[in-house]
């Protein structure tokens, strides 16, 4: 028997996998005898933010994931391709169709009991056998609470506070340099040097562009700061979820800090004190700072420039910081309501928790992003629960695949604040060597995928 909590994307997956290979399967959902402040239906695997499950393009990566996940069978694939409805290139569903369907194929399998109702802490802890938590980023109150304990609370974010995130290949070598300040730890900062004009007109555009909304039930509940209670806690006004993220360091929106005066971020996030233009041989007006986000260094964060501009505002002002002119993020700043688990060190690489390893988490739990991935994650969390049940255990798939990239991201160490990632192009490794021209580079990384990928599932069936 395998029970699986949450009947989200990550949760119907892990149930559907375990129950095609034959083994019985406990499904808990909580809705709607107990909903959230963002779902309205009690369908399995509810579309709230949006009905698109992203490109179906073969030649993107969120095309490769989908092409992976439909090998190792996944229902949520086959059923969004009974209710798409038109998207362009991505895949577009009917939300009620979708997750009448959806919650039907469950509700219906021979394998599969499904109990509507919470399940509280206590019940979790004491269950054996296998257990998947797949609960989402609007984890009840109790139940993080318990992850908190279990796992350390500096180890539980509530709030998904991160910068912008760029592929390395498409930052201007030429003008962003290496160095630390005072040429302390090394040089695996990158730094984008402004001179006064510049950077005036970049702070001009930055405190003038437009924000995204709050929703309401992001507004409570931080990191270590406030007690997870108070998650669920409403609010309405901006000023309320400002005061409730500026707890933890380096989470105020940039675009509000430049607010405070013209200088407020070259005295601060900003300072270039320390540091040296090569090109110039003077410290610059100001500096942002770039860091690493993976021990390849294939994709680099923009430090402390945490932000709630709309993805559009946040590409177009920031490509106007030196060194970023034609930068590719992978990424988008944002600062939203959103539990996940510091995964690098809490987790096993097979998503199970190193203090309790009966206990898979899955889906955004993880500290994967967006719905594709998260289903993802859920096969992933299904097929390693089987493989224990047969007494065997699931080999990590390839780092070549998307599927390995994220794994890949959830167990990188390197240090930083973890932040949740979806599948991009930096997450894929680069051939070697790297050609100059990004769109061989590009498939020479598909390329390599699918070998790996079809390596992977032979050995995995044989």
């Amino acid at each position: 028997m395998v029970t699986v909590i949450g009947a989200g994307f990550a949760g119907v997956e892990a149930a559907w996998a375990v129950a095609e290979a034959g083994f019985p399967v406990r499904l808990f959902e909580m809705r709607p005898v107990q909903s959230t402040p963002a779902h309205t239906t009690g369908f399995f695997a509810e579309l709230v933010c949006s009905n698109s499950l992203k490109s179906m393009l073969p030649t993107s990566p969120a095309g490769l994931l989908k092409e992976e996940m439909a090998a190792l069978g996944s229902i949520v694939l086959r059923i969004a391709e009974d209710h798409r409805v038109p998207a362009g290139e991505a895949l577009g569903v009917d939300r009620n169709n979708f997750g009448a369907a959806i919650t039907a194929a469950l509700e219906n399998h021979p394998n599969i009991t499904v109990e509507r109702r919470p399940v509280g802490p206590e019940e979790i802890a004491a269950m054996t056998g296998e257990v998947i938590l797949a609960t989402g980023p609007l984890t009840t109150p109790d139940v993080a609470e318990w992850l908190a304990s279990e796992t350390g609370r500096d180890r539980l974010y509530f709030f998904d506070a991160v910068a912008p995130t760029v592929e390395a290949s498409s930052i201007n070598l030429e003008v962003a340099f290496s160095q630390s300040r005072y040429d302390k730890g090394g040089d695996d900062y990158l730094n984008c040097p402004f001179d006064k004009e510049t950077y005036e007109a970049f702070v001009h555009e930055l405190v003038h562009a437009e924000r995204a909304p709050f929703h309401a039930f992001e507004a409570g509940g931080v990191r270590g700061e406030v007690e997870v209670g108070e998650a669920y806690k409403l609010q309405t006004l901006e000023d309320r979820f400002t005061e409730q993220v500026k707890y933890f360091a380096g989470c105020m929106p940039i675009e509000v800090i430049a607010e405070r005066g013209a200088r407020s971020l070259a005295f601060g996030n900003f300072k270039p004190v320390g540091l040296t233009d090569p090109r110039t041989g003077r410290r610059p007006w100001a500096a942002l700072q770039l860091r690493p986000e993976n021990k390849e260094k294939t994709l680099y964060s923009l430090v402390a420039c945490q932000t709630r501009l709309k993805w559009g505002e946040q590409k177009r002002v920031f490509r106007m910081i030196p060194g970023l002119e034609n930068a590719e993020f992978v990424r988008y700043g944002v600062i939203h309501r959103n539990t996940y688990l510091d995964a690098p060190r809490v987790l096993n690489p097979d998503l199970t928790l190193k203090n309790r390893p009966n206990i898979g988490i899955s889906g955004q739990l993880t500290g994967v992003e967006g719905y594709v991935e998260s289903a993802a994650m859920g096969i992933y969390s299904g097929l390693v629960a089987v493989a224990r049940l047969r007494g065997d255990s699931l080999p990590v798939p390839p780092r070549e695949t998307a599927y390995g990239s994220l794994i890949s991201h959830l167990m990188d160490d390197t240090p930083r604040d973890f932040a949740p990632m979806n599948i991009n192009w930096g997450l894929l490794p680069d051939p070697e060597p790297v050609p100059r021209d990004k769109a061989v580079k590009r498939a020479m990384k598909l390329e390599a995928a699918r070998a790996a990928f079809t390596s992977w599932q032979a050995s995995r069936q044989a």
